[in-house]
């Protein structure tokens, strides 16, 4: 295990009824006005929004509203929210919903206290000195960043999406309560189980040895998978539900990799995908992760070898490595057609992919080479495109 610092301040308040605590937590971590953000009329229409600003408001806290956040969240959004929290005198940042929201939240937060443009800290030309406070209403467990320090983006203008992370935006508190979800359509469900799980694949797919580590991500990624497909045929399991809202949390709150050298490949291939096509980011990944597990399996099984063993459960007596990663590989993919995913790119954006656009756009991005436990140059990534068809 290689040397690390983990710092994850964000003060976790989970179960029944805890969004009634939404003011008290506000005030708490110094809110006075806030800008409210979230998706829409789910959100509205499930009376959670109305719950929130009546908290509020028996606080004496001023809101102001940004709504109408969609998936792949967008720069023209965070533009709009800074210009909103300028013009109001907004202290504090509330994000109801589930990752784009917060993503935009964060997003914003780093923006209304920096000069020049936000995108800026995407691009790497600057890095934030301050932010706004956030705080988070979980809605949809999936992206983990209710617990995290980062944030994606997508810039309209040459549809470039990219991830940032500071500590600056780690929320100061995130409020789970698993009955919010459990209205959620089932593609959201899936689609949010599928991105936990590469959240994990990214820092378990390590050529760093970390036994303990590993150990508990399989742990948690066995946990997922059986409480997603209790899910399938039980939306209203509220311990299910419990289950998989943390499980978010710990995939992506650093927990996962301390002290290990992470990948983030297949996020990034992925990122291209749901940038030009915008499909769901957690649809896209059914497609990619076992594309690339087949690629980067006949460079490294090591690890691929292991994950089919101890998460997939492949019995391996009497089988080789190459058939015992196989069958794992096929059961990844069995288990998310369970959750009624396609593991097809073609079928998922309804076409074959411009698969030289998507390399042309992942090295504008990225640079020559991509990920840490099999490096991959541009021809190796083109390959796992194709794969993933």
């Amino acid at each position: 295990m290689n040397n690390f610092q983990f710092y994850a301040p964000t003060d976790f308040v989970f179960g029944r009824d805890t969004q009634d605590r939404v003011a008290d937590l506000v005030t708490r971590y110094g809110g006075h006005k806030v800008l409210l953000v979230y998706g829409g009329e789910s959100a509205e229409k499930s009376g959670l929004i109305k719950r929130v600003t009546g908290k509020l408001a028996e606080k004496n806290i001023e809101w102001s509203v940004l709504k109408g956040i969609r998936p792949n969240p967008t720069d023209d959004r965070v533009y709009e929210g800074i210009a909103i929290v300028k013009r109001d005198d907004i202290d504090f940042i509330l994000a109801v919903g589930g990752g784009s929201v917060i993503d935009t939240a964060k997003a914003i937060a780093l923006g209304a206290l920096y000069g020049g443009d936000f995108w800026d800290f995407y691009c790497g030309k600057a890095k934030p000195e301050a932010a706004l406070p956030v705080g988070v209403v979980l809605t949809i467990p999936a992206a983990g960043s209710e617990g995290s320090p980062n944030s994606v983006i997508t810039k309209i203008d040459g549809l470039h999406k990219l991830s940032y992370r500071s500590l600056l935006t780690r929320p100061k508190f995130a409020i789970m309560n698993p009955e919010l979800t459990m209205t959620l359509p089932w593609f959201q469900t899936a689609c949010g189980v599928v991105d936990m799980l590469c959240h994990i694949f990214e820092r378990y797919f390590s050529n760093t040895p970390a036994q303990l580590v590993n150990a508990y991500s399989e742990a948690i990624m066995r946990d997922v998978m059986d409480q997603a497909l209790t899910l399938r045929v039980r939306p209203d399991d509220y311990e299910a539900r419990a289950d998989v809202m943390w499980a978010g949390t710990l995939a992506h709150n650093g927990l996962c990799g301390v002290g290990k050298e992470e990948d983030w490949a297949t996020h990034r291939m992925e990122h291209e995908v749901s940038a030009i096509y915008n499909v769901a980011h957690g649809a896209g990944l059914a497609c990619i992760a076992p594309a690339w597990m087949t690629f980067v399996a006949k460079r490294n099984p090591d690890m691929v070898w292991k994950f089919a063993i101890n998460v997939m459960s492949v019995n391996p007596a009497g089988k080789d490595t190459n058939r015992i990663i196989a069958e794992g590989i096929k059961a990844l993919k069995d288990f998310y057609h369970d959750l009624g995913l396609t593991t097809s790119l073609t079928e998922l954006i309804g076409k074959e992919p411009d698969i030289d656009a998507l390399v042309k756009s992942l090295e504008g991005n990225m640079g020559k080479t991509l990920g840490a436990y099999v490096p991959l140059s541009m021809e190796d990534c083109r390959e796992i495109y194709r794969l993933a068809l």
